[in-house]
């Protein structure tokens, strides 16, 4: 199988097989492609890609080479790449194309893809290309716009396979017998609801297959685990997550069956979650792709930087308090960086651990005081032991034992303040109802820089001086 060590393929063996090849070994192959301008060879290759891939070499180049490569995709799949590609990528490729050809490329799709394509257009096109839809498929779009976006309810599928209660087995079988496009390769289950379309529960496709065909739905009914169609997407993640289902009936405060979220969705939402929480704890906005413009990129990293000067400078007035010391011992200013170094990873190792507990829900009532504990102790632990170890090599290298000892007792002091910041900062955010992925680490690297600077230098204007 070719890596993506190899140089850039010139050429892809007639019997290509997709699945035999590396995504980055497709990267480069259509990179050569589109140095060399060949469009046809450009529209040959991306017609033996999914929608999926696609959409995913799209994201990894520039504006100007989407809108080269956009232009060859097939027309067949195109509302299928679109509905793929992240708000930011899909908008500049959707500019200059008319209501109509969008008309064309949603013809095939269910509500959910129409609806994320038409988030990205004009209010015009929009009513346009709703106009041309299906009375049954634009309920079902309307139905998914009046959800907020971190609701359940814009993330559901709205078009369900459900039987009623009081028909047989056989009634059900005849009936997916006779719409054989409902059913696909991963579906387990059929929704089942009484005539008020309230949902009762699930019959089991193993049931249907297996029992006495004369008996009725209500006597093989299973009990659903459901999930109300305002819920906060995040926490409905966590239930399939604890719960371990591949897919959920969603209804809404009155009991009724309005759609069913699947386990595809939730795996989009947690990579998206996860995605969020990198660039969150690296102070990059949200919105920021892979390769947007130099200027959308500068402007959203922009404030963080300012606010990490501003801690900086916080950090660096601390320092300034103990000049004189400074002057007096250079060997101070040689070692100030390693008291700061261990603590900031000590607190980011604990504040990953933490961050990634408060996203899987595994965090609060009495375990946190547990953590808060454990954590203390580890930075306790850890900060003895490599205060020893730095010590001795301090000993080494300045042979003088008051800055060994001070060197000690600082990494002692500050990677222990550390673990507890770790854990402590992103709890209080969470109490004051903010991000904790998007502002702990700033605060962290604050308080371990302060913790250091002054138990290093505060401890030498004691011994040393």
């Amino acid at each position: 199988m070719p890596t993506p060590d190899q140089e850039r393929p010139s050429t892809l063996p007639g019997d290509y097989n997709p699945a035999e090849y590396s995504a980055e070994y497709k990267l480069l192959y259509l990179q050569g492609l589109v140095a060399d301008k060949a469009y046809e060879a450009i529209t040959e290759f991306l017609e033996k890609q999914s929608e999926y891939e696609i959409a995913n070499l799209l994201e990894s180049f520039p504006t100007q080479n989407r809108l080269l490569i956009w232009a060859q995709v097939p027309e067949n799949i195109k509302g299928e790449v679109l509905a793929e590609l992240e708000f930011d990528t899909r908008q500049p490729l959707m500019e200059n194309i008319s209501s109509k050809e969008i008309s064309l490329f949603t013809q095939d799709l269910d509500a959910q893809d129409i609806s994320e394509i038409l988030d990205t257009v004009t209010e015009s096109v929009r009513t346009s290309v709703m106009a041309t839809l299906d009375e049954e498929t634009r309920v079902q779009v309307n139905k998914l716009d009046t959800y907020e976006d971190w609701e359940v309810g814009s993330y559901m599928d709205p078009d369900l396979i459900q039987v009623r209660e009081d028909i047989s087995l056989a009634e059900v079988q005849n009936w997916l017998r006779e719409n054989d496009e409902l059913l696909d390769d991963e579906s387990q289950e059929l929704l089942v609801v009484d005539q008020s379309q309230q949902l009762l529960g699930l019959l089991s496709l193993v049931d249907l297959i297996k029992h006495d065909q004369s008996t009725l739905v209500s006597e093989l009914i299973d009990t659903a685990i459901t999930i109300n169609d305002r819920l906060d997407i995040q926490d409905a993640a966590a239930i399939f997550r604890s719960e371990d289902i591949r897919f959920a009936p969603v209804i809404n405060s009155h009991g009724e069956l309005v759609g069913q979220l699947n386990g595809e969705d939730i795996m989009e939402i947690i990579q998206d979650d996860v995605d969020s929480t990198m660039k969150n704890l690296a102070g990059v906005s949200q919105d920021e792709e892979l390769f947007a413009p130099i200027l959308t990129s500068a402007k959203s990293r922009s404030v963080w930087l300012g606010i990490n000067l501003c801690t900086a400078l916080l950090a660096a007035a601390v320092i300034g308090q103990f000049e004189a010391v400074l002057a007096k011992v250079v060997a101070l200013a040689v070692l100030m960086p390693v008291v700061a170094s261990m603590g900031g990873i000590a607190g980011s190792q604990t504040l990953t651990v933490v961050i990634r507990g408060m996203a899987m829900g595994q965090i609060g009532g009495s375990n946190r005081l547990w953590l808060l504990n454990k954590e203390l102790w580890v930075g306790a632990i850890n900060g003895i032991i490599w205060a020893i170890i730095m010590a001795f090599i301090a000993q080494l290298w300045f042979h003088d034992i008051k800055i060994s000892t001070v060197i000690g007792f600082a990494i002692a002091i500050n990677m222990t303040a550390a673990n507890v910041s770790g854990i402590s900062i992103p709890l209080m955010l969470k109490r004051m109802d903010i991000d904790p992925a998007l502002s702990a680490s700033v605060i962290l690297t604050t308080v371990t820089d302060i913790v250091g600077f002054m138990s290093f230098l505060g401890l030498a204007s004691i011994l040393i001086l």
